[in-house]
């Protein structure tokens, strides 16, 4: 049980399938490899060994005789070469409707006669993009991949989950005036509709209702499939379009991994409901998870549009699939498409090789935008994924209310914890109290005990007590750790987090909390002063109106990109740490004492939720200025953010440090302000694909990709990269003996004809930046305006600098942040 659910939680690290940890398990303990013993008594046995995260077993393994590392590579040559593995051929855009007889040609011409049966298709992408998803070896994938038409061929990756009052609180922040829980709607000229790509949805919840919306747009092209427990019927005015994808089977690794996929596009899982819900769910008052963050749930406007393509199961989600997905969303007239979905920041692949980035560059082609979450493996730097600059990239924040939880000791002192626990403990009775490493099962480990490590406990010393355990071992979740409590009969867990408290973790009636390290060594310390230590954990209750907020969430993902560091990633920050919204009601149920009714509703956090947040901002601003463009959607939240808390200070993280472009983006989203902008940064498709020049593709693969004649630049290099015309700025080296370094950019007014803005810039110190010019004038019919920006940083720190450049005009105020890493 622990393994499986190690498994399914791992974090900063590549987890293998259950059939190679079995056989590398027996394979180190039998073989007389002189690192074997060691490896095999690894709390990381069952990681791939070249991304163990800095720890001594990468030490120990890279150590190890030659005569390993050639076995490994004997062992995976051998199994990988001929077994068939589920590829994507990607070909680039669409000419129009292509023929899947083309694709089971294009296959016949690699596949041998006598294994004729594998010519088919899994997956047929012919609208926004072109191409089929098959099952390969690998030497007919290479065979492909050479062909005319062809861009790239690669393996199927299997992509993750990045798993009330936040709608309230952006409002509230970017506009203080507005009253508490106001609903403040909009003049809206266009129906705008929102395609969700995850799990699927329970469209029995209250948030999917269609009471007060009118007709169907003619344009949607969509439909509703039906499946055992999902009928045409189910659909209504609010949820107009449900797909699910009956994919069996997806490449991992070497491996064939099959993955349960339901037929239906009904939500067993409760992620798609909850990001749905987040993104465009209706008005429901008096919603909450077990009494916790009571109010009325809503989306970001009641009269948005869903559509829901149920892509994952609670295994994964195959990148192919998610690539038809993206194509069939466009196909059928998603405005907007929101992806809480990516790899692990480890694993990234070339832009031409990402299923997502893929479906989204043709997404943008076609004029459908295309939102993401940037990850949940922070605080690292260089963790941001879904890093394309066609794609908006979503940090996590939290919001003003904070879910606590007390710890009563013996004597009388009150310790508060961070949890969302319906622990059933009074102040009335307090439980013996134990430290991890004094109640150790036999011959574990100290740092193991310590840490709650599975099998590092014994069962009869923990039975009937509190138990005290530190956050070690990152790949050990707290949801493990509980569970090893729990299974030993403790009666709750103290956990004491040695880096930030991230979001409050859900226990559900277990007793549980979370703790820092300062009120840690005090629980410590009494624990270790007293014969008879003892105590007892409070059930959660809610705190309102915390401040600060918001603040950049310890789990979310950093910047820069692996893959460039011209582009700023991530793009904004929204909401992220526990967010009210629909879940199906078994998701819900986990979390309930025995008995509760069900709410529907429950407390989610990650990148996960924060990107639909701002897929709701940016349907906002869609159904107001229709006629704008992804890139001028994206521009005008982005040069709105605010960059303050609700003190009325800069926005920090999770370690109270004033927060970095590289964990905020340009801020967090301030969608009211973004209807209104002043100046938006046109991005076109031109300039991503002088992207992909300096990018280093080549001229042919870009052409191929965009069916046109472009041109790549005479110069291309990934410097080039910062003067693409986006609305921050990001510069990967600035030598300081080379002067000053000119950056390009051009704005359009959207605000008011006869309009002068003035520039403003914030720098840091030693940092030169001039504005050339510092005034811009919009007369007439004039629409578009260049400047450009110098940077000089020869008396400037070493590293990365930030700051921001401010155009100012009457009630406009359009900010452009820059990060600058000199050498």
């Amino acid at each position: 049980m622990f393994l499986q659910i190690f498994l399914e939680t791992k974090r900063n690290l590549v987890v293998v399938s259950l059939f190679q940890a079995l056989i590398m398990t027996l394979l180190l303990s039998t073989l007389k490899f002189p690192c074997a013993e060691k490896l095999s008594h690894s709390p990381y046995i069952y990681t791939e060994f070249i991304l163990a995260k800095s720890t001594t077993n990468t030490i120990t393994i890279m150590s190890c005789p030659l005569q390993l590392l050639s076995f490994f590579l004997i062992i995976s040559s051998a199994t990988s070469i001929q077994t068939p593995k589920h590829y994507v051929v990607y070909m680039g855009s669409s000419a129009g409707e292509t023929a899947e007889s083309d694709h089971l040609q294009l296959l016949s011409t690699v596949i041998p006669r006598e294994e004729r049966e594998r010519i088919s298709i899994t997956n047929h992408y012919n609208h926004a993009l072109r191409g089929f998803s098959a099952m390969l070896t690998d030497d007919e994938a290479s065979e492909l991949s050479g062909g005319d038409g062809v861009v790239s061929v690669f393996p199927d990756s299997i992509l993750q989950l990045h798993t009330t009052r936040s709608w309230d609180f952006l409002d509230d922040n970017s506009n203080p005036k507005l009253n508490h829980g106001s609903y403040l709607p909009h003049k809206s000229n266009y129906d705008v509709i929102i395609g969700i790509i995850d799990t699927g949805i329970w469209v029995e919840s209250p948030s999917f209702k269609d009471e007060g919306m009118g007709e169907i747009p003619k344009r949607w092209k969509g439909v509703c499939m039906e499946g055992p427990d999902f009928k045409k019927s189910d659909c209504n005015r609010k949820l107009i379009g449900a797909r699910y994808y009956s994919v069996m089977h997806a490449s991992n690794g070497n491996n064939i991994t099959q993955m349960r996929v339901d037929k239906s596009p009904r939500d067993t899982v409760g992620h798609g409901t909850h990001t749905a819900s987040i993104a465009a769910g209706a008005l429901v008052a008096n919603a909450s998870y077990h009494g916790l963050a009571q109010g009325t749930a809503r989306g970001g406007s009641p009269l948005f549009r869903i559509a829901a393509y149920k892509a994952c199961s609670e295994d994964g989600c195959p990148g192919s699939t998610i690539l038809k997905a993206i194509d069939d969303a466009v196909k059928d007239g998603a405005d907007i498409i929101s992806i809480s979905i990516g790899t692990s920041a480890f694993l990234q692949s070339d832009f031409l090789k990402d299923p997502i980035a893929i479906g989204a560059f043709h997404a943008e082609q076609m004029g459908v935008m295309v939102v993401c979450s940037g990850g949940n493996e922070g605080p690292d730097p260089f963790t941001v994924i879904n890093a394309a600059p066609w794609i908006f990239t979503v940090a996590a924040s939290n919001i003003d209310r904070g879910f606590h939880s007390k710890v009563l000791l013996g004597n009388g002192r009150i310790f508060q914890g961070s949890a969302i626990n319906f622990s059933n403990l009074t102040r009335t009775e307090t439980y013996p109290l134990a430290y991890g490493k004094d109640i150790a099962a036999k011959y574990s480990p100290i740092p193991e005990a310590r840490s709650c490590y599975p099998g590092s406990l014994d069962p009869e010393k923990v039975e009937g007590k509190i138990i005290v355990c530190f956050d070690g071992f990152p790949v050990v979740s707290r949801i493990i750790k509980k569970l090893v409590a729990e299974d030993a009969k403790a009666k709750g867990l103290i956990l004491i987090n040695e880096n930030d408290i991230s979001a409050p973790f859900d226990s559900g009636p277990f007793p549980f909390t979370e703790v820092g390290t300062t009120i840690g060594y005090k629980i410590l310390k009494y624990i270790n002063s007293n014969k008879n230590p003892s105590a007892t954990i409070l059930p959660t209750v809610e705190i309102p109106r915390i401040k600060p907020a918001p603040v950049v969430a310890y789990f979310s993902s950093r910047g820069p990109s692996v893959l460039t560091e011209s582009i700023l990633k991530p793009d904004v920050m929204a909401p992220g740490v526990a967010i009210l919204a629909a879940v199906t009601p078994k998701d819900e149920e986990e979390g309930a004492s025995d008995g509760e009714k069900l709410g529907g509703y429950a407390l989610r956090s990650g990148t996960s939720m924060a990107c639909p947040h701002v897929t709701g901002a940016s349907a906002l601003v869609k159904s107001v200025h229709p006629k704008w463009t992804s890139s001028m959607i994206r521009s005008a939240l982005m040069t709105t953010a605010t960059v303050y808390d609700n003190m009325r200070k800069p926005l920090t993280n999770s370690s109270a440090s004033f927060a970095i472009p590289h964990e905020m983006g340009v801020g967090e989203i301030s969608p009211v302000k973004a209807l209104n902008p002043g100046l938006v940064f046109e991005t076109t498709t031109e300039d991503y694909l002088r992207f992909l020049c300096y990018n280093g593709s080549p001229e042919k693969t870009i052409r191929s990709m965009s069916k046109t004649n472009f041109k790549c630049p005479t110069k291309s290099s990934d410097d080039l990269i910062s003067n693409i015309n986006y609305p921050s700025v990001s510069i990967s080296k600035l030598e300081k003996s080379k002067g000053f370094l000119t950056i390009k950019r051009s704005v359009t007014n959207v605000g008011h004809p006869n309009v002068t803005y003035t520039s403003t810039v914030q720098a840091p110190m030693g940092m030169k930046v001039k504005v050339l010019p510092e005034k811009i004038t919009f007369l007439g019919n004039v629409k578009r305006v260049s400047f450009k920006v110098l940077f000089d940083g020869s008396e400037a720190s070493s590293g990365y600098n930030f700051g921001s450049i401010t155009w100012s005009a009457a009630q406009y105020s359009v900010r452009m942040v820059f990060a600058v890493n000199v050498e």
